[in-house]
C-alpha cells in the first residue's frame, strides 16, 4: 500500500494509516488499535512496514537498538503513516522529539510463560533440558535459578518458536504471555512464571501508540485509547531502565502495578508498586529491590528504584559476561 506524506499538523479527514510490522502478533496488536479507532468513528487501516529486525538474522542484541521500531518511526516522521503501533518494550528509552506516545492502551498480563514438552513446569525440567529464549534477561534469570538448564538462542515468530518444542528440538521455550494471549494461543502454556521466579522485561505486554508531536488533533483522538494505570506502570518500568542506562536487551527485569490500599481512616487509594532486578548474564548473581508510591510519581519511583539497584551494584553485575 502506498501512502503520501501529510503536511505537519493537518487535520485528518480520511482514513488513518496505522504503521505496523507484518507478523501475526504485530498486525493483531495494531488491529486492536484500528478497530478501536473505527468504533470511535475514525476510519483506519494497517500499513505494513518492514524493520531491520524482521530481515536481519542473528541475536537481537547484536543487531542494534530499536531494530523493530526505527523504520516505523521514520515512516511516521515522514508522514507516510499517521500512527505507529509498537510493542512498547521494543522502543528505545531515549525520546524522539518528533514523536509522542499518545496512548498506552490497556495492558495484557506482563508475565513470562513457559511452553514445555509433556506439560512440564519449570521446576520439573530435568537438568540439561534445552530451553530456548531470545532475551539476555531471561537467560540470566533462568541461570540464576540454578536448575542446570541448557539455554539456547531462539528467534522467529511465535509459531516457529512453539514448533521447536513440538518437534522435540527444544524441551521448552520462555516467551511473553501477552503475545500468546493476543493471538489466541494460551492453550500451549504449561506454566505462567511468577515474577518471584522471573521478572518480565520493562513494559512487556504493553503497546505504545505513537504519532507526530505536531498533530494535536490526532494526539487528542488517540489519547482516548489511553489507560492511566497501564501508562503509570510502563513509565515507572522504563524510567528504571533509562536510569540504569540499560537497553531493551539488557539483563534487567521490572514490573509495576497499580494496587488499592487503605489508609488508617478506611479510605481506599491507589498506590504504584514497582519491583526491579538486574542480573549477571552468566546467572552467577542477581539483585532485586522494590518501591511503592503514588501513581502520579511513576517516573520518580522508577528512577529511585534504579538508583537503589545501582547502589547495590547493578552496573557492575550487568557487566558480567555471558557464557
Amino acid at each position: 500500500m502506498t501512502a503520501t506524506a501529510q503536511p505537519a499538523g493537518e487535520t485528518r479527514v480520511r482514513t488513518l494509516r496505522i504503521g505496523t510490522r507484518g507478523s501475526l502478533l504485530a498486525t493483531t496488536q495494531a488491529g486492536t488499535v484500528r478497530d478501536a479507532l473505527i468504533a470511535a468513528g475514525h476510519p483506519a487501516e494497517l500499513v505494513i512496514v518492514k524493520t531491520k529486525g524482521d530481515v536481519t538474522p542473528g541475536p537481537v542484541q547484536r543487531i542494534g537498538v530499536g531494530v523493530f521500531t526505527a523504520e516505523l518511526r521514520e515512516e511516521l516522521a515522514a508522514g507516510r503513516v499517521d500512527v505507529a503501533v509498537h510493542s512498547y518494550k521494543d522502543l528505545p528509552t531515549a525520546p524522539d522529539e518528533r514523536l509522542v506516545i499518545a496512548a498506552v492502551p490497556g495492558r495484557e498480563d506482563p508475565r513470562d510463560a513457559l511452553v514445555a514438552r509433556d506439560g512440564l513446569v519449570l521446576g520439573e525440567l530435568p537438568a540439561g533440558s534445552k530451553v530456548g529464549t531470545s532475551a539476555p534477561r531471561r537467560r540470566a534469570q533462568l541461570r540464576a535459578l540454578g536448575l542446570g538448564l541448557d539455554i539456547q538462542e531462539l528467534r522467529g515468530n511465535i509459531d516457529t518458536r512453539i514448533g521447536k518444542v513440538q518437534s522435540g528440538e527444544l524441551d521448552a521455550i520462555v516467551i511473553a504471555r501477552a503475545g500468546l494471549s493476543r493471538i489466541g494461543r494460551l492453550d500451549v502454556i504449561t506454566e505462567t512464571l511468577d515474577p518471584v521466579q522471573m521478572l518480565p522485561a520493562p513494559s512487556q505486554g504493553a503497546l505504545a501508540v505513537e504519532c507526530r508531536a505536531d498533530n494535536p488533533e490526532l494526539i487528542a483522538i488517540l489519547a482516548r485509547l489511553d489507560d492511566a494505570h497501564a501508562r503509570a506502570a510502563v513509565v515507572a518500568e522504563r524510567s528504571l531502565l533509562a536510569e540504569l542506562e540499560a537497553g531493551c536487551t539488557a539483563p534487567v527485569g521490572a514490573i509495576a502495578e497499580v494496587v488499592e490500599s487503605i489508609d488508617d481512616d478506611g479510605r481506599v487509594f491507589d498506590e504504584l508498586s514497582v519491583r526491579g532486578c538486574a542480573a549477571a548474564l552468566d546467572g552467577s548473581d542477581s539483585i532485586r529491590a522494590s518501591v511503592v508510591g503514588p501513581p502520579d510519581r511513576a517516573e520518580e519511583l522508577g528512577r529511585a528504584l534504579a538508583r537503589e539497584l545501582l547502589d547495590l551494584g547493578a552496573r557492575e553485575l550487568m557487566g558480567v559476561a555471558d557464557v
